[in-house]
């Protein structure tokens, strides 16, 4: 299927400062939100565990590249102290990490369990809890959840709970930071077609089993998430929502395991849900 150009959407970013977490892989739904967000004038400082590839982006975008777990409380709120102490201020912060952990209720480990929870969802809190400090008032965090947390993907359970803990997150959020016009809002992707997912699209009829599943007739590109970004990052009137920005796949189901090419092994990979 021939990709869309997806990067017409715009808004005025200008004197802005936004913070992406989640941003070293190429290709990824970090890395475009990111390079929209400079696109449209901001400054941005990127995030990630993984720092050579992040340096890239940050030269390429003029931001700034500083190594951050999103599971680390201490390193979340140095980032956010990084981006004021760079820039001046805070306005946009964007969380695009994730661990997709894979695994049967009846299997999973409890190193997995807290590891899925760890990134997934107090990741999430540390994040809006520092973030918002930063920012004061009059800005926006988006976070990057999943369709899963609505849409059951076997064997996503843990990586989904989470995501679902973190949807929930983000309506209080709206609430205790909405009287500072701090706006907090998480989209849902389904399928992307990322970088990273290039050997499970590559297979032949994989693509096409999940676009089946979508009424707009296609999976999601890295950009259609970044161009939401924009949207939440501008004036929008629009908080406490999880927006399902999926081409309408949430009206339907995802595929199940048998009609994939590869089967189960698919979705094991970790690379269709939850891929950054």
């Amino acid at each position: 299927m021939q990709k869309p150009d997806l990067n017409g959407f715009s808004v005025d970013l200008n004197d802005r400062v936004a913070v992406v977490l989640g941003a070293s892989a190429e290709g990824g739904t970090g890395w475009a939100v990111a390079e929209a967000l400079a696109r449209n004038g901001a400054k941005v400082i990127v995030g990630a565990r993984s720092i050579a590839p992040l340096e890239i982006l940050a030269d390429r975008i003029g931001g700034v590249a500083m190594r951050c777990d999103a599971g680390n409380e201490a390193e979340v709120a140095a980032l956010a102290k990084a981006a004021v102490e760079h820039f001046g201020r805070l306005d946009v912060a964007v969380n695009a990490a994730g661990l997709p952990v894979m695994g049967a209720i009846a299997d999973l480990p409890q190193s997995q369990l807290d590891a899925a929870v760890r990134v997934n969802l107090f990741g999430n809190f540390y994040f809006i809890r520092h973030m918002a400090e930063a920012i004061g008032s009059n800005g926006s965090i988006v976070i990057i959840s999943s369709m899963s947390a609505t849409q059951p993907v076997q064997p996503h359970v843990a990586y989904a709970c989470a995501k679902a803990g973190t949807d929930c997150l983000v309506r209080y959020a709206a609430l205790e930071y909405g009287r500072r016009n701090i706006r907090v809002n998480s989209i849902l992707p389904g399928a992307i077609k990322s970088d990273m997912a290039r050997e499970a699209f590559a297979t032949p009829g994989f693509e096409e089993a999940f676009a089946r599943e979508v009424p707009l007739g296609r999976v999601g590109y890295p950009e259609d998430f970044a161009n939401a970004v924009l949207f939440l990052a501008g004036p929008a009137y629009v908080t406490g929502a999880n927006l399902q920005i999926n081409g309408g796949a949430h009206l339907t189901r995802m595929p199940y395991a048998d009609e994939l090419p590869g089967g189960e092994r698919a979705y094991g990979s970790g690379k269709v849900i939850g891929d950054r």
